[in-house]
């Protein structure tokens, strides 16, 4: 979590109107007490009105608001139909995340612009994602993230199945279908993977070996020079 999150996040704890602990405060914010400590001495420095002191409790002055987020309608809007494409096509992790960032932007909205982070009239329809990819987008998102090998059970097109190891590089979403591009052990070159076909996918315990020559950069210089 970022520190500005984390931040954020403990001004909303204090903001219930009751004494929070630390050990309260850390335990709904998953750090440590140590470090609710120094996140509220800065944010006393800062000019935030936390009154208390360790061992009794926190809570913010009477009066106390967030200032309101200073939002247009259409960036609402823009905002309510993110959360709801990654909800439709997104794997569950990021499916989490995009409804903690509406709760976090309807805590300090004013109220008559609460309506407007419904995008009411505008629907984005799941068109049969299903959950099997889901979780195959996540396995492969997480990879990517933490540069973890991939090992794979594909079938392609024409129904053939192939056993694989994977060096994942980047995701791409090309409306209805997520693939994902990867340095392929078996064919030693670069290859794009539809999500939606993998039978199996599973990341293993040894990182990505570092190899300046492959990369996502350069998939993506190939395919752009690939005759169409």
């Amino acid at each position: 979590m970022r520190r500005a999150d984390r931040l954020f996040r403990l001004v909303l704890q204090l903001s219930r109107g009751k004494v929070r602990t630390a050990r309260a405060l850390g335990e709904a914010l998953e750090v440590s007490e140590r470090t609710v400590y120094r996140d509220i001495a800065d944010l006393v420095a800062h000019g935030t009105p936390i009154r208390g002191a360790p061992g009794v409790g926190y809570s913010l002055k009477a009066g106390f608001q967030l200032p309101p987020l200073m939002f247009e309608r259409e960036e609402l809007e823009a905002l309510a139909l993110g959360a709801a494409w990654v909800s439709g096509y997104g794997d569950p992790g990021l499916r989490a995340a995009a409804e903690r960032v509406l709760a976090k932007v309807d805590a300090v909205l004013p109220s008559r612009l609460r309506p407007e982070l419904r995008a009411v009239g505008m629907e984005v329809l799941d068109l049969g994602f299903g959950d099997a990819a889901r979780e195959t987008l996540a396995t492969a998102r997480a990879a990517i993230r933490d540069r973890r090998l991939l090992d794979a059970r594909y079938v392609d097109e024409a129904g053939h199945q192939t056993t694989r190891r994977l060096r994942p590089l980047g995701l791409f979403y090309w409306g209805r279908v997520w693939t994902l591009a990867a340095w392929c052990e078996l064919r030693v070159d670069y290859r794009s993977f539809r999500i939606d076909r993998f039978l199996e996918l599973s990341a293993r315990a040894e990182p990505i070996p570092d190899d300046p020559a492959i990369s996502l950069e350069d998939f993506v210089m190939r395919a752009c020079e690939s005759p169409a």
